[in-house]
C-alpha cells in the first residue's frame, strides 16, 4: 500500500472519530445544561412558595389575634347593653380570604341590635313597626361600616407591627425547613441541603445545623417578606454540597461511551503508528538489500589494489612496502568480517541487553592501528591521516572488535562524505580532559545542517546528501556507533558546519 493511501485512511479514520467523540460530548452538554436548569427551577420554585408560605403564616397570625382583640372589646360593651330593651344581639361570621380563594382566618362577631320584643300579646301600630325596621337597617348599615374599619385598621397594624418585630419571632426556622423540605420533595428533588438567613449586609441570622463554610458552592437565594422595607429585608440562602454529583448521575450512562471510543482512537493511533513502522521498516529492508553490495565491494576493492600492488616488481623488492600491503590485505579481511557483523546489527538494536567480550585496551594503540589500516583508502582519494595520541591515561575496558568498528564507521563517514573540489584532511586525536579520555574523528567534508544534527543517532536516519548518488548505507551506522558508546559508560557528541566539516567526540572513563 503507498503511502498516500495510508495517510488518507488515516485522516478519514480520524475524522469520523473526532467527529463521534465530538457529538457525545455535545450531547453529554446539553443533558447536562437541562439537568441544571431543571434543578435550577425546581429550586426557585419551591423556594418562591416557602417564602409563600412564611407570609400566610404571618398574616394568619396577625389577623387573628387582631381581630380577636377587637372582638373582646365588643362584646364587653355587648355585654354591658345586652338588657337594653328593644335590642337583641346577632352574631355575625367574618371569613378573610386570599385573592386566589384560599382561607386565611374565620372570626365570629357578636353585634346588638334593635328588634321589636316577640311578645304576641303586645300592641303595636303599623307606623311603629316600620319604623323599627328602618332603625334596625341604619344600624346594620353603621355596624358594617365600623367592622369594615376595624378590619383595615387591623392590616395596618399587622403591617406596622410586622416591620418591626425581629426576624426571628417572625419565623419558625423549624417549620421553615419542614416547608423547605417539603416543597423541594414536591418539585422531585430528593438532595441534601443546608439553609442561612442573613440580612442586608450578608450577616448571618440564623443557620441550620448541617451548614457549613464551603466558598466553591453557590448558594439559591430567595427574599423573605418582599413587601418589607429595604433596611429591613433578610433572604433565605440554600446550599446543595452534592449538586455536582447529582447532575453527573444523569449523563452517567453516556459518560462509559467516550471511554470506549477513546480506547478505539488510541488502539488506532497505535495501529496507525505500527503501520508506517513496519512499511519503513520494510523500505529499509529494502535499502538494505540494495546497499550491502556497494558495502562489500569496499573491503573487496582495497584488497584487489593491493593485489595489484603486489604484482608491480618494483613493490615485491621492498620488503617494507610489501609488508605494508601484506597488513593492507589482512586488515581489510577483518574489514569484511566487520561488515559481516555489520549486517547483524539490526538484531542488536532489538534486544534491550547487548552481551560484550570486554578487555583492558590501550585507546592510542587502537586509534593507530585504525589509523594504518585506513591510511590507503584515505590516500586513494588525495587525503591525508593524522594522528595525534596526547592522551597519557589511555587504558579503557572495551569490546576491542565493536569499538573498532565504531572507529572504521566514523572514518568513513569522513570519506563519504568529502568534499569533491577539496582533498580530505581527517585528523584522530587522543586527549585526557576531565578525568576521562576524548577520542575525536574531525575532517573537512561537506558538514552537516543544524535540522539534521538532533537526528543523525537516530536508527535509519540518513542525511540528505543533494544530487549525490554515490554515497549508501543503510541508516544504522551512527545509531549503532552511539549505543556501543553508551554501552561502554561512555558519551558522543557532534559539532559541524555546512562547507566547513565534522568533528565526532567520544568521552570514555580510562582505567587508572
Amino acid at each position: 500500500m503507498k503511502k498516500s493511501a495510508i495517510w488518507l485512511l488515516g485522516l478519514v479514520m480520524a475524522f469520523a472519530f473526532s467527529g463521534l467523540l465530538y457529538l457525545q460530548i455535545t450531547y453529554i452538554r446539553i443533558i447536562l445544561k437541562n439537568s441544571t436548569d431543571q434543578f435550577n427551577d425546581a429550586v426557585k420554585r419551591g423556594l418562591y412558595q416557602v417564602a409563600k408560605d412564611l407570609e400566610m403564616d404571618e398574616t394568619k397570625k396577625y389577623l387573628t389575634e387582631g381581630i380577636l382583640e377587637t372582638d373582646r372589646d365588643f362584646m364587653s360593651y355587648a355585654d354591658q347593653q345586652v338588657t337594653i330593651p328593644g335590642h337583641v344581639q346577632q352574631r355575625h361570621r367574618v371569613q378573610i380570604a386570599a385573592n386566589n380563594g384560599v382561607s386565611m382566618a374565620s372570626v365570629q362577631i357578636d353585634a346588638i341590635a334593635s328588634t321589636i320584643a316577640a311578645d304576641p300579646d303586645a300592641s303595636f301600630k303599623p307606623k311603629s313597626l316600620a319604623k323599627s325596621s328602618k332603625n334596625l337597617q341604619d344600624e346594620l348599615n353603621n355596624r358594617y361600616v365600623y367592622q369594615e374599619g376595624l378590619l383595615r385598621d387591623v392590616i395596618l397594624d399587622i403591617l406596622y407591627k410586622a416591620n418591626l418585630t425581629p426576624i426571628d419571632e417572625r419565623v419558625d426556622f423549624r417549620k421553615l425547613n419542614i416547608y423547605l423540605k417539603s416543597e423541594l420533595l414536591n418539585n422531585g428533588l430528593s438532595v441534601p441541603y443546608y439553609f442561612s438567613i442573613v440580612d442586608k449586609n450578608g450577616k448571618i441570622i440564623y443557620k441550620s445545623s448541617e451548614y457549613q463554610e464551603q466558598s466553591n458552592i453557590d448558594p439559591f437565594s430567595q427574599i423573605l417578606f418582599p413587601n418589607d422595607p429595604p433596611s429591613r429585608m433578610y433572604s433565605l440562602k440554600v446550599y446543595f454540597p452534592t449538586k455536582d454529583s447529582y447532575l453527573r448521575e444523569s449523563i452517567k450512562f453516556v459518560a462509559p461511551s467516550i471511554g470506549f471510543t477513546l480506547v478505539l482512537l488510541v488502539t488506532f493511533i497505535i495501529t496507525m503508528l505500527i503501520i508506517f513502522r513496519q512499511k519503513r521498516l520494510s523500505e529499509m529492508k529494502n535499502d538494505f538489500v540494495n546497499n550491502m553490495t556497494h558495502e562489500l565491494k569496499t573491503p573487496v576493492s582495497t584488497i584487489s589494489l593491493a593485489s595489484q600492488m603486489l604484482a608491480d616488481i618494483a613493490v615485491s623488492k621492498s620488503p617494507q612496502m610489501l609488508e605494508h600491503i601484506s597488513g593492507v590485505i589482512i586488515d581489510e579481511t577483518k574489514r569484511l568480517g566487520f561488515l559481516v557483523e555489520k549486517v547483524l546489527q539490526i538484531s542488536l538494536f532489538e534486544k534491550q541487553k547487548s552481551s560484550f567480550n570486554r578487555k583492558e585496551v590501550d585507546a592510542n594503540d587502537m586509534i593507530a592501528n585504525v589509523a594504518h589500516t585506513f591510511t590507503i583508502k584515505v590516500e586513494k582519494y588525495g587525503g591525508t591521516l593524522d594522528v595525534e595520541l596526547e592522551a597519557m591515561n589511555s587504558t579503557i575496558m572495551v569490546d576491542e572488535m565493536h569499538f573498532t568498528n565504531v572507529l572504521f564507521n566514523l572514518m568513513e563517514n569522513a570519506v563519504k562524505y568529502r568534499r569533491e573540489d577539496t582533498p580530505l584532511e581527517l585528523l584522530a586525536k587522543t586527549v585526557n580532559e576531565g578525568g576521562k579520555i576524548q577520542i575525536n574523528i574531525q575532517d573537512n567534508g561537506i558538514g552537516i545542517k543544524k535540522d539534521d544534527l538532533k537526528k543523525i543517532f537516530d536508527r535509519f536516519y540518513r542525511v540528505h546528501t543533494g544530487n549525490r548518488h554515490d554515497v549508501k548505507g543503510f541508516g544504522l551506522g551512527l545509531a549503532y556507533v552511539k549505543k556501543i558508546v553508551e554501552d561502554h559508560n561512555g558519551t558522543i557528541k557532534v559539532e559541524s558546519e555546512l562547507n566547513v566539516g565534522t568533528r565526532f567526540i567520544i568521552t570514555l572513563p580510562y582505567i587508572k
